[in-house]
């Protein structure tokens, strides 16, 4: 085939390239929890969604139970590391996929003071929807994994958790969410049905749970697909 040839039809392929709508963005932000799944979640939604999170260059795996870099930490990080990305207008993903409560919940073993307090936490909660819907950002909420005290509170010296302040905060933060309309993915439910069995140590789980973990967001965001095609 002559050049002369072949010429409109790699002008055609380019035009049809640049046309061709592009995969809507997530972004993820959460604790060690996401972290742990996010591997798979973002090999499951390949060619559906552009994958994003807050990362690192490793520090956060270091200590999952130290909140650095990847590792979202608890409500008020999060409400200031957004609060930092804000300004950004590259910072655009059609879904948010936010999870914050683990870190919140710690309480130090002596005095038994939580680490941010109820009423801190729906506060913080409300400030990030508002940050997030003034940038139009879609956010969309991660119920909080479990807590089992007995082998959590074994397990952790530096600090306890209890499964009745996790109650707590997840009913906090689905008051918070039910109010403004936000999607919920219930990943506490889920996992839970899955069993006890699936914990490795006192709050996270083996690849056999990750995975279904990733499946069940996955399949959850699938019909979330609509509604960014509707904001282009």
């Amino acid at each position: 085939m002559k050049l002369s040839q072949t010429l409109p039809i790699v002008l055609l392929a380019y035009l049809l390239l640049g046309t061709a709508p592009s995969l809507p963005k997530l972004y993820v932000i959460g604790d060690s929890i996401s972290m742990r799944y996010g591997p798979f979640l973002e090999k499951y939604v390949q060619g559906v969604w552009q994958y994003d999170r807050k990362s690192d260059d490793g520090q956060a795996a270091k200590n999952l139970d130290v909140p650095v870099g990847a590792n979202g930490g608890d409500s008020r990080m999060v409400l200031e590391y957004l609060k930092l990305k804000a300004p950004d207008k590259t910072f655009q993903p059609d879904v948010l996929l936010l999870n914050c409560g683990l870190h919140d919940i710690k309480r130090n073993p002596e005095t038994n003071a939580i680490q941010v307090d109820s009423a801190s936490y729906r506060k913080n909660l409300e400030a990030i929807y508002q940050l997030l819907h003034k940038r139009n950002i879609r956010l969309v909420w991660m119920r909080t994994t479990s807590v089992e005290d007995e082998r959590h509170n074994t397990r952790s010296k530096a600090f306890k958790r209890y499964a009745r302040d996790l109650d707590a905060y997840n009913a906090i933060a689905d008051e918070v969410m039910h109010k403004h309309g936000v999607s919920i993915v219930d990943l506490y439910t889920f996992t839970r049905s899955l069993g006890s069995e699936h914990f490795v140590d006192h709050v996270h789980y083996d690849d056999a749970a990750m995975q279904l973990q990733a499946g069940y967001i996955a399949g959850f965001l699938q019909g979330l697909l609509p509604l960014t095609q509707k904001r282009k």
